[in-house]
């Protein structure tokens, strides 16, 4: 017994649904034989018939089942064979009820019962459609009558079978309908939400990714930059060296704690903390950087993140692929679209050249000089984490030979007062 109940617990919802569907089907199977035998106990060989009808149609329910579950092959022989026996079995009661061996109608009706309707509830499984099955519940309901009738069988005993066929046979028809639409409606909600795991899987997988690139990306530009400035310096015999080998470890350091805030998925991005470290690391790469407009600390936490991330992408494009001398970064709050609240990050620098713009229009860069092919997620990361605030994205050259990186985010409500742009921050050099 604890075998049977530690399978029961180990099987799927699905499994068990399916297993209490086909003990199911199967008790059909022994009500037909009680059935038969409540009628007549003494006549063995009618009991031995409805032994034989009940255990084929348990094995073309098993086999029409895995069918349907995709298992196997459609049992269209053992369903042929199911019917004819069927047919036959009720052809032997008619011409019981007709030779006066059946005790009276409500008896006659019970035996007609146990043989056509589990017969056809069966052989409905192997049918494609509900249509189908409700054509075979017809034509079983049409043969009974044809068939008492051409055995010359009192109207009345006609009809009192007709209606038992017809009410026991819908029933179990409709019993079977609902007890397939159960299973496949269990079995496709356990696969969408199968589904739905690998898709949490790989949205965090795509999180990590996402977020290792951002964080590892820009200290590495910086630690190679800081790297080889130290190898020149040290050639050159300048105590300098030491200096920037210690900032290089510093960064290193820092890289390490970030790597394991976003393993353990903490992560967030502080705006303030972003652009002056921008300013810090383009001024140690020899770029002019000027942090313009507000800081953003009126804006919500979820908005900072998201323009904290782009100010962080922008700066590893530029270390990474630009030539840039110069280096603009310009927060603005005020109206856009509609008179909304809007708040703007604009990246600018003078490192674009033609292939910079490639690069854009790939997601990859926001910068042109030192370029290395790359189908980066660059900016296509930045687009996702904006869309999750509702903001837009946009990069390419303009002129006098700029390379701009454009973030805007809508703010709930409209700003107040009437110009275009509102107040804004200090400005810093």
């Amino acid at each position: 017994m604890s075998r049977l109940t530690d399978r029961w617990h180990r099987k799927s919802k699905p499994g068990k649904v399916e297993s209490y569907t086909r003990w199911t089907f199967h008790t059909f199977g022994l009500v037909e034989v009680s059935l038969v035998w409540s009628v007549d106990p003494l006549r063995g060989w009618l009991v031995l018939l409805a032994g034989l009808h009940a255990a084929m149609c348990v094995v073309l329910q098993d086999r029409a089942l895995d069918w349907r579950l995709g298992r196997r092959e459609r049992p269209v022989r053992l369903g042929l064979a199911t019917a004819a026996l069927t047919v036959v079995s009720a052809l032997v009661v008619l011409v019981l009820i007709k030779a006066d061996a059946v005790a009276d109608d409500a008896s006659s009706a019970v035996l007609l019962v146990a043989f056509a309707t589990y017969g056809l509830g069966a052989m409905s499984l192997t049918l494609r459609t509900s249509r189908h099955m409700a054509y075979a519940l017809l034509g079983t309901i049409a043969g009974t009558g044809v068939a008492a009738t051409a055995l010359r069988l009192p109207s009345s005993q006609v009809l009192g079978m007709v209606l038992a066929v017809t009410s026991a046979g819908a029933a179990i028809v409709v019993t079977y309908i609902l007890s397939l639409w159960l299973l496949n409606t269990v079995r496709e909600l356990d696969a969408a939400r199968e589904l739905q795991s690998r898709l949490a899987v790989a949205e965090e997988r795509l999180r990590f990714g996402r977020d290792l690139h951002d964080v590892m990306g820009r200290n590495l530009a910086v630690i190679a930059l800081k790297s080889e400035l130290a190898v020149q310096l040290a050639e050159r015999g300048r105590p300098e060296a030491v200096a920037q080998m210690t900032e290089v470890q510093r960064i290193a350091q820092e890289s390490q704690r970030e790597v394991r805030d976003v393993v353990r998925g903490y992560r967030g991005a502080d705006l303030h903390t972003e652009l002056e470290g921008a300013r810090g690391v383009l001024k140690a790469a020899g770029i002019d950087c000027r942090i313009e407009g507000d800081d953003g600390g009126g804006l919500s936490g979820e908005v900072q993140s998201a323009l904290a991330w782009v100010v962080r992408e922008a700066t590893t494009n530029v270390l990474r692929h630009g030539d840039a001398r110069r280096c603009t970064v310009r927060l603005t709050e005020g109206r856009g679209y509609e008179q909304v609240g809007e708040a703007v990050l604009v990246v600018e620098n003078d490192g674009a050249g033609e292939a910079a713009e490639v690069k854009a229009d790939a997601g990859g860069s926001a910068g042109g000089g030192r370029r290395e092919a790359r189908k980066g997620s660059g900016l296509d990361g930045l687009r996702e984490r904006l869309a999750v605030v509702n903001g837009t994205l946009g990069a390419g050259r303009v002129d006098g030979g700029l390379f701009r990186l454009t973030a805007r985010v809508p703010l709930p409500g409209p700003v107040p007062g009437s110009g275009s742009v509102a107040p804004t921050g200090k400005v810093a050099a």
